[in-house]
């Protein structure tokens, strides 16, 4: 493939030349990295990636092609890419393409041909920060006007923005088992977990009322994850209040996580550069047990107030750093993950926590 030079201009100032990749053009986000070895197709299409550029530290991206059924939602969610080695070439018959005509079709400018280990080791000491990616204009100076522009992830809501706009049903509608997902970006194969498990899942717009909500008489709630910082997220925060109200179970991920610690007046911070992979391990606190666990995240709820709150306990801790990956409610049936059960791609250690869902609401 012919070689078009493309840039990358870091909001530190920092300046990488590589080759384009994709769609020709310009685009803005914020930088971070994820350390999966595989899946990238899965995580170019995780809704809650929208807004952000990613670095996949992986040597080798593209190298089993593109398949449909591969995906997280319906589209490209990044809003750009960076690899050391993006591959047009693949060698996986089942495939449906190759992953250049792919982000060409889904519009998502990329960059190859960078050192990738040197550029997530500068981001993790960094920290997080905006940058963009051209391979259609190569003025550094035009390039930084057009980044001091860009808003800052910190505060930014985006999660109405990647729900779902109307509502829709999946799975059994005879189950007994009835669960209101409140979508704020819910990736596909959460769905499917609660599904394979029997349920009959009604999924509703994340600015759905908790009267809306409770009139699909529901067995439990779920809470999506999602993109964004949940701190400007009131809307949502009062629905849970009112859901909780009614002592029925509920099941928060990532975002949704989030979403419960701060309707239990749990403040959230933004993390210095976020957890996205597919190794990082967690300890269960009830059960003694380690897991593997699949992570996207970079906003965190507050440690302290967690372990000052007299309502809510700790029920996973990330080993790495001691940050909290779990809580649940002493007083009725909730309980949120910082990560990713569901697991696509990753490890399926976690995916207990459904059926632990599901037997609360068989149990309520």
């Amino acid at each position: 493939m012919a070689t078009q030079p493309a840039i990358l201009v870091l909001a530190d100032g920092n300046v990488f030349h590589g080759q384009a990749f994709g769609k020709i053009g310009t685009t803005t986000g914020e930088i971070c990295f994820n350390t999966g070895m595989t899946g990238y197709q899965e995580v170019f299409t995780d809704p809650s990636y929208t807004g952000q550029i990613i670095i996949m530290s992986n040597v080798h991206i593209g190298n089993y092609g593109v398949k449909s059924t591969d995906v997280e939602s319906k589209s490209v969610k990044i809003h750009g890419l960076i690899g050391r080695n993006l591959e047009e070439k693949f060698s996986r018959a089942q495939a449906d393409g190759n992953l250049n005509n792919y982000l060409i079709e889904n519009n998502i400018v990329s960059i190859e041909g960078l050192d990738t280990r040197a550029l997530v080791a500068h981001v993790r000491t960094s920290g997080a920060m905006n940058c963009i990616i051209s391979s259609d204009n190569l003025d550094v100076n035009a390039l930084k006007l057009q980044l001091a522009k860009v808003p800052s992830m910190d505060g930014l809501e985006l999660a109405s923005s990647a729900s779902t706009k109307e509502v829709y049903e999946l799975g059994d509608v005879h189950s007994p088992i009835k669960v209101a997902v409140l979508d704020f970006g819910v990736k596909q194969h959460i769905l499917q977990c609660l599904i394979d498990r029997g349920a009959h899942v009604r999924v509703h717009p994340a600015k759905t009322d908790y009267a809306t909500l409770k009139a699909f008489n529901p067995t439990g709630y779920f809470l999506s994850n999602g993109p964004g910082d949940p701190a400007p997220m009131d809307y949502a925060v009062q629905t849970i209040k009112a859901i909780l109200e009614e002592k029925k179970p509920l099941f928060g991920i990532c975002l949704g996580h989030q979403l419960l610690a701060l309707a239990n007046d749990i403040p959230t911070f933004k993390m210095h550069h976020g957890h996205r992979g597919l190794n990082h391990p967690v300890k269960n606190m009830i059960t003694g047990r380690s897991e593997i666990t699949t992570q996207n995240h970079g906003f965190g709820v507050n440690p302290d107030a967690v372990k000052a709150h007299p309502n809510v306990e700790i029920s996973h801790v990330n080993l790495n750093d001691d940050s909290i990956e779990g809580i649940r409610l002493k007083d009725r049936p909730a309980f949120s993950v910082q990560y990713h059960p569901e697991a696509t791609p990753g490890p399926h250690d976690s995916r207990y926590l459904f059926d632990d869902f599901i037997a609360l609401m068989k149990a309520n």
